[in-house]
């Protein structure tokens, strides 16, 4: 392991979901966070960790080992560790941590953080294959619970995830040890034409507090539209995002978190109603609207003029408005 030397790596804020693709579809986006790690050997009585942070989310994060690019870090290097490639003893590690990625808001930061502390944790190897990319997607998935904002992260671009399915008739693992599923993507090409905007409130919402509100069964008839919207939204993305209204539709997951952000659901209603493209970003409450040119910030535009109209609770400010490229790079070292 190096020790006493900078690494600093960027990585992208992203979108889950994308309407349809519950769980599975991400998108990443030219909004980053960056951070640089040194390895040290700390003496007797000094620090295991030192963290500045900056930005988003300065006041709210642990600076500790809780930390949670600290963690993902630690769990790198533990996994070379394992494999040989590095001191049994952990480093001490000073951190500094430029965010740019809202939290709370649906724009992936925990799985930039996951992303960017694994890739931190081969820039700090002198064997930087002992922690290639099926390894990190692997520990980036187990950290994250499912691997599609992990993956936007990750790469970048447009993702499509999934993870492998327990084998019928398959034997029992061990006692004391869960089945494990591995986790997949691809990369899907993003048409040039297709722009990206989102819209950020000042409020956060737990992806905790939104899963919750999920119901264990959905009808069978919403299943299936939604597993046809998904195959669409593919096309739409990648060929025809003349058809990305509605390939974005969905009957899994947004209205039944709608009364936990009821701002989010009347802007999502307000863009859609001009036409666009618009879905909740991940867990929300940020809105994702897609189009081309620039429809989708016309759209934005114009339904924020509307809502503040009739609301006038509803101030300019209200709702952070950022048209954002898509980030093709993922999360990589500077």
């Amino acid at each position: 392991m190096h020790h006493g030397v900078t690494v600093r790596a960027r990585t992208p804020a992203s979108s889950a979901n994308l309407g349809p693709g519950f769980d599975s579809m991400a998108l990443a986006l030219n909004l980053h966070d960056e951070v640089s790690v040194e390895a040290y050997r700390p003496g007797p009585g000094e620090p295991t960790v030192v963290i500045e942070v900056s930005g988003q989310g300065k006041d709210g994060v642990p600076l500790t080992e809780d930390h949670l690019v600290v963690r993902s870090l630690r769990a790198g290097l533990a996994h070379a560790v394992a494999l040989g490639a590095g001191p049994a003893e952990p480093p001490g590690l000073r951190l500094t941590c430029h965010n740019a990625i809202p939290h709370g808001r649906g724009l992936g930061s925990s799985a930039a953080a996951i992303a960017v502390g694994l890739v931190l944790a081969r820039g700090l190897l002198v064997e930087p294959h002992r922690l290639d990319e099926e390894t990190v997607l692997a520990l980036a998935t187990a950290a994250e619970g499912h691997p599609d904002n992990a993956s936007a992260a990750l790469y970048g671009g447009c993702t499509l995830s999934w993870t492998d399915s327990a084998a019928r008739g398959a034997a029992s693992p061990p006692a004391g040890r869960a089945i494990v599923p591995r986790a997949h993507t691809v990369s899907l090409p993003v048409a040039p034409s297709v722009r990206a905007v989102v819209c950020v409130p000042d409020a956060e919402l737990a992806t905790s507090t939104a899963r919750a509100m999920l119901p264990q069964l959905v009808p069978h008839a919403d299943a299936a539209f939604n597993a046809a919207r998904s195959a669409l939204l593919v096309h739409a993305l990648t060929r025809r995002p003349d058809l990305l209204f509605a390939a974005t539709e969905d009957r899994l997951h947004q209205d039944q978190r709608a009364p936990a952000m009821p701002a989010t659901a009347d802007l999502l209603r307000a863009v859609r109603a001009r036409g666009a493209a618009a879905v909740v970003s991940g867990a929300g409450p940020s809105v994702l609207v897609l189009g081309e040119g620039e429809a989708p910030l016309v759209a934005v535009r114009s339904a924020l003029r509307d809502l503040a109209a009739r609301d006038p609770g509803i101030s300019d400010g209200a709702w952070l408005v950022l048209p954002l490229p898509v980030d093709t790079t993922g999360t990589v070292l500077l």
